[in-house]
């Protein structure tokens, strides 16, 4: 079997599993609907500070959509010593890492195209700079958190609090791309210089290559060790 065929069985198995289940996405659902419903109530939607501030509240929310997506990602491994299989099986382990990673970036991608229209209602937004920006800025920021979450859920899968220390663990790695995303979103949607804007992006690509090459580099001897 080919690189691909492996990827493409993890993933099917990883979508098929939510589709019967749906955990994931109903929880990310929940928690992200909740902040931006909070923060329309807290900020005047047609004031200019909404504005500004409204990139940092769309990514707060997608920030809570993925890690409960990530906190429920590996503990289905577990049951019947499904994650020990995986260790015996003939594919290469990072297959099972991508698998998992672009399954997460499926739910976490749907939860944003539910939520961008409710966030546009709640705060009475228009994309003053170019919304193709915008339609790089998700993506690149969304896989930055799911690339780097599903590596450290899988390395603090065995441990008591995973849970717990899943956000300590990935909130300050990903700050250099929570910050990108902050400031290509705010600049987009108020009209800013797209030159800033794109310098942004094209932090959020370097951060994308350099944490996707090392936690496939890695994920081998996570997957191996007891």
């Amino acid at each position: 079997m080919s690189y691909l065929t492996h990827l493409l069985t993890h993933l099917r198995k990883d979508l098929r599993l939510e589709w019967r289940a749906r955990d994931s996405i109903n929880g990310m659902l929940f928690f992200s609907l909740l902040v931006v419903v909070l923060f329309s109530l807290a900020f005047e939607p047609d004031a200019a500070v909404s504005r500004q501030i409204s990139g940092g509240i769309l990514w707060v929310a997608i920030l809570f959509a993925t890690v409960t997506a990530l906190n429920q990602a590996w503990t289905r491994e577990l049951r019947n010593d499904v994650l020990d299989a995986q260790r015996l099986a003939p594919s290469p382990a990072s297959t099972l890492f991508l698998g998992k990673a672009i399954a997460n970036l499926l739910f976490v991608g749907l939860v944003e195209l539910i939520l961008a229209p409710i966030f546009v209602v709640f705060y009475n937004l228009h994309v003053l700079g170019n919304p193709w920006l915008l339609a790089l800025v998700m993506p690149l920021g969304t896989w930055a958190l799911i690339v780097n979450g599903t590596f450290f859920a899988a390395l603090g899968l065995r441990t008591r609090n995973r849970e717990l220390l899943l956000p300590l663990v990935l909130f300050p790695i990903s700050m250099p791309a929570l910050l990108g995303m902050v400031q290509a979103t705010t600049l987009i949607l108020t009209g800013g210089d797209n030159l800033y804007a794109v310098f942004w992006i094209k932090m959020l690509t370097g951060y994308d290559i350099i944490f996707t090459t090392v936690c496939i580099l890695l994920f081998e001897t996570i997957l191996h060790a007891e």
